[in-house]
């Protein structure tokens, strides 16, 4: 289930709530009472777990774990695995 963060227009109260997607949106303030709760657009949050999840889903294909000299760089060097 998704977490909503929802803010008082009139108070300035805000809080997170855990909801179903399916679940209408809450319109009453829990602090002050009023009518005028709202949701707020905000960033979904997300967290990779695990090791090495870049070195087999995103992976830019240079010397592909082989030993030597390496082929150039497809991504010329300038990618999330390879900053210049």
């Amino acid at each position: 289930m998704p977490i909503y963060e929802y803010r008082c227009e009139q108070c300035g109260f805000q809080k997170d709530h855990l909801q179903k997607m399916s679940d209408a949106p809450l319109t009453v303030c829990p602090s002050c009472n009023s009518g005028r709760y709202v949701r707020q657009l905000s960033a979904a949050g997300f967290q990779l777990k695990g090791s090495g999840w870049y070195a087999t889903d995103f992976k830019c294909g240079a010397n592909n774990g082989k030993t030597g000299d390496a082929p150039p760089l497809p991504c010329g060097g300038n990618c999330a695995c390879h900053p210049s």
